[in-house]
């Protein structure tokens, strides 16, 4: 059954109160963690239920909702790329990297996308009446996984809608989207939880499901994604991602050759493992401007120490060269030499000079560009 966490809450009361007014197509945007796919299930699962509840959700007895239970409602139909994969990722803005604003439908990293067979199918099935005479929902997510051939196809649909059917587009970055893809849906931001949220949602928590407070705040405050990072190993991971970076002096050719086997052991992504670097100098460059901790809180006496040693200058370029290394993080030539050119930024930017410069002797000794 679809979840309603408490930070949705005044969203979905505002759904119920439009009742039939209620758009054929939605947009749902906000940042990755924050149950957007969740609030899309509970909405299609409301329209198609037989006797919603007095809150508006779905019953979860009726005919119809066993039917969307088991996967079987005709009336309901679902558009995701086929070969999504799940990666442990704290991303708050899947694919949001500075300069990618242009309005064009993009497909998602790794070209994982919904293709356009998919929506003719669902064109298709939509184009009989419904299996009960009553509503439809189809649920897109995410949507910016659609390519300019799929997008163009659902505008199609969105343009002539079938009675009585409604369209659930969920995405991270909305902007991806075809702006006449857009203009014909109704936006609505699925908000970031506040303290008091996060509180009753840690609480309504499961003991073995609580997400430690280090990984909440990695994540960004985002809960679900912190769950999910927790479920996936996430606190071992993170650990050790602390232990690293804090130590006295880093050597950066030892430290990459350590990471590397690191991440064919524990299967963590390299792409997760440049985000958390991004944040960790993010922390460092705020402490500089006088500014507060946001991604590691509780390792804000290591970042001061660390933040104390190296100008301003040096750690805000370093964040900046970080901005460029997560945008190839995806596909390097060699993983070891990423690791260490990564790290040797990252050594350059707050060691001391004479210290960076041995280290950037041995990185040259070595054959390496610097």
């Amino acid at each position: 059954m679809a979840v309603i966490h408490p930070w949705l809450e005044p969203l979905w009361t505002q759904w119920m109160a439009l009742g039939e007014r209620l758009p054929h197509a939605l947009l749902i945007a906000g940042a990755p963690g924050l149950g957007k796919r969740d609030l899309a299930e509970a909405l299609a699962a409301k329209l198609l239920c037989d006797t919603p509840q007095t809150d508006g959700q779905a019953c979860g007895h009726c005919s119809s909702c066993q039917w969307r239970i088991s996967g079987n409602h005709p009336d309901l139909h679902r558009l995701s790329p086929e070969n999504r994969e799940a990666q442990p990722s704290t991303n708050e803005s899947e694919g949001d990297e500075p300069g990618g604003g242009e309005n064009k439908a993009k497909p998602t990293q790794g070209a994982i996308q919904i293709v356009i067979n998919q929506v003719r199918a669902v064109q298709e099935a939509l184009s009989v009446t419904a299996h009960r005479g009553g509503k439809r929902a189809v649920i897109v997510d995410p949507a910016e996984a659609m390519n300019p051939f799929t997008a163009n196809a659902l505008l199609k649909l969105l343009e002539e809608p079938p009675d009585g059917c409604v369209f659930l587009l969920v995405s991270s970055v909305p902007r991806r989207l075809l702006p006449t893809l857009r203009s014909r849906c109704q936006q609505w931001h699925v908000p970031r939880p506040d303290a008091d949220a996060l509180r009753r949602w840690q609480a309504s928590q499961e003991r073995e499901e609580s997400v430690p407070a280090g990984l909440l705040a990695l994540c960004g405050g985002m809960p679900l994604a912190a769950r999910r990072l927790s479920a996936q190993g996430g606190r071992d991971l993170f650990e050790r991602f602390i232990s690293d970076l804090g130590a006295k002096e880093i050597d950066p050719l030892r430290l990459a050759a350590q990471w590397e086997a690191w991440l064919k052991k524990d299967k963590i992504s390299l792409a997760t493992l440049v985000e958390w670097m991004q944040r960790w100098v993010s922390d460092l460059a705020a402490l500089r401007l006088g500014g507060r901790v946001r991604y590691f809180p509780e390792q804000t006496e290591c970042l001061v120490v660390l933040s104390d040693g190296a100008s301003t200058a040096s750690v805000i370029g370093c964040y900046n060269e970080f901005i460029g290394i997560r945008r190839v993080a995806a596909h390097p030539l060699n993983t070891r030499l990423f690791l260490e050119d990564m790290l040797m930024r990252y050594v350059r930017a707050l060691a001391r000079p004479e210290y960076g410069t041995k280290i950037e002797a041995r990185h040259v000794s070595k054959g390496a560009k610097p």
